[in-house]
Order: structure tokens, then sequence, then C-alpha cells
């Protein structure tokens, strides 16, 4: 079939000789590929206000030069020749994707409720208006607001209404959208749990703000240091902190509330995985302390698959207006489809089907995960709460740096997240036992054995000769919530 072409013709040169030049650029440069059909000599005279005869010279001149083959009666073709180009050359080539990979956020993608998913779409896309596939609210499809308003106060005790849910590109958007709604109201500090997740901390950065560490312990962030800090907000994990895996504190959530009521502040709760908990229900969500001064924070990214790019926030009436109007300036809203699929979801109970399907999948994975683990690398010890996609391996005193040991884990093309990584230095503080923030999730079932053994034969060098670790103070306490 001929193509349709884009030509930038030189009007001021004669005509044959400008259509010559604009083909040859468009072959040489990779815009017209070999074998590609163009439009008959009488079309693209049509199309350019050319005569016929202009165009048919200079086809005749390029097929002379071997730019085109063309055939009586059956049309004329881009020639297949080794052409060098001027474009410039790839600044990087595709990295291969190591063989084992640790990811700590990633979920078991094979997991996906496919056939659920699609039942959900169908279902919804025969019962929605026609205008749901139109602009929306830039919040998101009031149905889907209303089901997970619903889900959220039912499952997570979160306090909320739809009209103050907003559906969102996951927690990466919500953060962009509230540092910026905070530059707006005069805030230009920050708190950020140090260790956290070192791509949220650039996203909030990115805003504007100036984030400053909030040191975590054995007991969660330090909330009682707020006061000190000379911030307008806070970011928190409450029910499971990345990447040390612990639950925060009582004392400590009663204390950042306390700093949000007496300062004016704002507490933004990143509750992104609490579903996931293996061992007792999870905690309740931090919002309901005081739904005025805490921005609930959701995505589906860990529990159905983080390309959906679902998420979603549950505001504090104050600041639902500017939210929403960044929103739409942002994107204007998320995808209808995923909106319509997910609203359905929820309202079936196929979410929370789903949910209970792949927390007995995660726990055995979990469970099996650190049996291997202890058999090849004892001196080693698992920290945090039993929940999650991950675990925290503390490395025990002595070992290789932690950032050392993923180097040399990806050239035998095994993945894994050292724990320096994640604190606001670059570096572990002082006293600080050094770890891998290891994910047993996304490994295909087919693969799980063998990069199991994998981390072991690495982990077991890594850590020769060195005595078993009891377990450390940070261990203690993760195993007690976990018990």
């Amino acid at each position: 079939m001929a193509t349709a072409l884009h030509l930038p013709i030189d009007r001021s040169a004669p005509r044959a000789r400008a259509l010559e030049t604009a083909l040859r650029e468009a072959i040489r440069e990779g815009r017209l590929a070999a074998g590609i059909q163009l439009p008959p000599s009488r079309a693209l005279a049509d199309d350019l206000g050319f005569a016929r005869a202009t165009v048919v010279e200079a086809y005749a001149q390029l097929h002379a030069e071997g730019y085109l083959v063309s055939r009586r009666g059956a049309g004329t073709w881009v020639a297949h020749l080794p052409l060098t180009t001027n474009r410039p050359a790839a600044t990087r080539a595709p990295r291969k994707p190591p063989r084992y990979d640790f990811n700590p956020g990633l979920p078991d993608l094979t997991c996906f409720p496919r056939d659920a998913w699609v039942r959900a779409l169908r279902r919804g896309l025969r019962e929605a208006p026609v205008a749901s596939l139109g602009f929306d609210d830039s919040s998101g499809r009031e149905t889907l607001r209303a089901a997970l308003a619903a889900y959220l106060a039912r499952a997570r005790g979160v306090i909320g209404e739809p009209s103050l849910t907003v559906v969102c590109s996951g927690t990466n958007q919500a953060l962009a959208l509230l540092g910026r709604v905070l530059r707006g109201r005069g805030i230009r500090r920050i708190a950020m749990e140090d260790p956290n997740l070192p791509l949220h901390r650039r996203v909030v950065a990115a805003t504007g703000l100036d984030v400053v560490p909030l040191p975590v312990d054995n007991y969660g962030a330090q909330t009682d240091l707020l006061p000190g800090l000379a911030v307008g907000a806070v970011v928190l994990a409450p029910a499971h902190h990345f990447p040390l895996g612990m639950q925060l504190h009582p004392e400590r959530r009663s204390a950042a509330i306390a700093w949000a009521r007496t300062n004016n502040g704002l507490v933004i709760e990143d509750d992104y995985d609490a579903e996931l908990r293996y061992d007792r229900a999870p905690i309740g969500a931090l919002q309901a302390l005081d739904p005025d001064r805490v921005v609930y924070l959701g995505t589906a990214s860990k529990t159905l698959a983080p390309g959906l790019r679902l998420g979603w926030m549950v505001v504090p009436p104050a600041l639902i207006e500017p939210i929403e109007q960044l929103r739409g300036l942002d994107d204007l809203q998320t995808a209808a489809t995923e909106q319509i699929a997910f609203g359905e979801l929820l309202q079936s109970g196929d979410f929370e089907r789903h949910l209970r399907r792949v927390r007995a999948r995660y726990r055995k994975r979990r469970d099996r995960f650190l049996g291997m683990l202890g058999e090849r690398a004892a001196s080693a010890r698992p920290a945090g709460v039993s929940a999650g996609l991950r675990v925290l391996l503390e490395l025990p005193p002595g070992s290789p740096a932690s950032a050392e040991i993923a180097d040399r884990a990806l050239q035998r093309s095994i993945a894994l997240f050292p724990l320096a990584r994640c604190y606001h230095s670059g570096h572990l503080p002082d006293g600080v036992p050094d770890g891998l923030v290891l994910g047993y999730a996304a490994l295909p079932e087919h693969d799980f054995e063998s990069g199991i053994a994998a981390l072991g034969d690495l982990l077991e060098e890594e850590l020769a000769w060195r005595p078993p670790l009891t377990c450390g103070k940070r261990s203690e306490i993760g195993e007690q919530e976990a018990g």
C-alpha cells in the first residue's frame, strides 16, 4: 500500500530538484525505510501541488541513483541499500534486564487478576454512559470515588467522602501535587523519614520544597522531633516503614497528630501496602485520628500492578479545591478505562477476593524466602514486620558494604537494593547496621528456587567466615510486632 508522505520541500529551488532532495534525505535519514511503497506520481503531484511530470522526473532520477526501485504498472518502492546516515548514535545501549531481580517494590505480575479485570472492564463499559469516555472530573469518576471511599472506610478505617477523594496516577503524582499545593500556601520545608524511598524525595524536592530528614529508629519515625525542625508538613509510612519494615509506635502516631494540631501542620500518610499484612490485621490508618490534618495516600501498584498507574488521595476539605485545579492542569484525568475497570472490581468484591489470594501467596513466599536464606546466610538477620513485598536483611558486622555486594551481584545478573541508598545522605549513619532490601514477590515462580539459590551462593561468599549474629535490637522489634 502506498504511504502518505511528509516532505519538507524547499519551495525556492527548482521543483524537481527540491523534490529529489527531500526524498533522498528522507531515505538516508531512515524516515522512509526500505520496502516502503511511495505514492503514485499523480497522487503525490496532487498532494504537493506540482505537475505530474515533476514527480515523474524526481522518481526517475532517484531510480537511476539506486534509491528507488519500480515495476511498470506495479508502483515505486524505497530500495534496500546499506545507507549511512548523519543521525547521532544512541547515547546508551539498551540495558539487558538482570536474570534475577529482587526488586523490593514490585508485586508478582503473574498474579494480576486478568480474567476478573476483563470482566470488570466489559461490565463497566456496557453500563457506563458514552460520556464516560470523554473528559470527566479531574478528581476521578464519581462511581470510582464512591467505591474507593466505601472500601477505604471499611478496610482501612479512613474517614472521608467521595467528594474528598482524588484519583491520581500513583503516589508520585500525589506527592507532586501536594508539594505544589504546599508551596502555594507558603510552606517551604517538609520532613521526610530518613531512610525512605529515594524516588519520593526527588519527587518532593522537584516541587521546590526543602526536604528535611526525620530520623527513624526501632520504633519508627521520631515524630517527637517535628517541633524543632521548622517544617510545615511531614510524609510518614505508619503501617509499614520503607525500608526498615517496622510500624510506627502508638506514641509516635499521637506525637505526629499533636504536632500537626499545634503547629498548623499537615501529615501526609503513605499507606502503600497496608493490605499486605500476613500475621495479623494491619493497624488502622493514621488519617482517622484527624482527617482535617492528614492526607491519606493509597495505590494499586503493590496489590495489582504498577503499570496501571492508579492511586488515590483522601484530603482535608481545605485542600480539595487547589488539588483539583492542579490535577486538571497536569493531565486532565486518569485514563477512563482503568477507572471503570477498577471501580467495578471494587464494587463486585473481586478486588478483596484478589487480596485474600495474594496475601496467602506472598506469606508462603516470604516463609520460603527466609527459610532458604536462613540455611545459606545464617549470619544475616531479617528485620521488620511480616508484611508487604520485601524484607530487610541485616548484614553482620564486618561485612562488605551493601552497595559493594549489590555491584558484585549485578555482575552475576542479580539485582539487589542496598539499604544505604535510602538514607538522605547516601550513606549509613554511625552505629546503624547495613543491609539489603530484598523483594520476594517479583521473581516468577519458575525462577523462584533458582533465584534464591543464586542469591544464597552470593551471600555465602560475601559473608564467609563471619560468626552468626544474634538478633539486634531492630530485628527484635520487628519480630515482636510480627509475633
